[in-house]
């Protein structure tokens, strides 16, 4: 699969799919076992650590990526299918305050994450160029099914950063 070209999303998106390898689906493929290799090294009681006052809690950030990559996942769905309704955005800050992230564990999570992630590439590997060329709107912006693709995986790669930088 080429790389999205810049009309094929908004530009809010250019950090996350700049940080994505050319061959986006090694890297997807590659993300399970790295991401859930990283998330094995933090200790469970450091799940509720935020770095600053007003800032996600480890396991909070966690249940963003996953909240994150189902959204990305339903809206390249909808626009391969062909489906032209306007899709919604989403305030990731009222999703994390009104789930209850800090009643799960890290490790149910990480399982989580995994098998979300394994289903959404059965979904991704069985789109043909058509399908992920296709445009929608999504939050009132133009995006490629192609680019949503790139974005779950670079939205991962952002996070992996931060929780390097600033968590562990």
């Amino acid at each position: 699969m080429n790389r999205p070209q810049a009309e094929e999303y908004p530009v809010f998106y250019k950090g996350y799919i700049d940080t994505v390898k050319d061959d986006v689906l090694t890297e997807l493929e590659h993300q399970i076992e790295s991401f859930q290799a990283l998330l094995k090294q933090i200790p469970a009681e450091k799940a509720s650590f935020a770095y600053a006052e007003g800032k996600w809690t480890i396991i909070e950030l966690l249940g963003h990526i996953l909240d994150t990559e189902r959204i990305m996942a339903y809206r390249a769905l909808r626009i391969a299918r062909n489906d032209a309704t306007p899709l919604a955005g989403f305030e990731e800050n009222d999703y994390v305050a009104n789930a209850h992230f800090a009643d799960r564990s890290l490790g149910s999570m990480a399982e989580e994450f995994v098998h979300l992630r394994k289903a959404n590439l059965f979904l991704i590997k069985s789109l043909n160029e058509t399908e992920l060329a296709r445009v929608g709107i999504s939050n009132e912006k133009p995006i490629s099914v192609k680019a949503l693709v790139f974005i779950i995986a670079g939205h991962l790669n952002h996070h992996i950063r931060i929780l390097n930088e600033r968590y562990l």
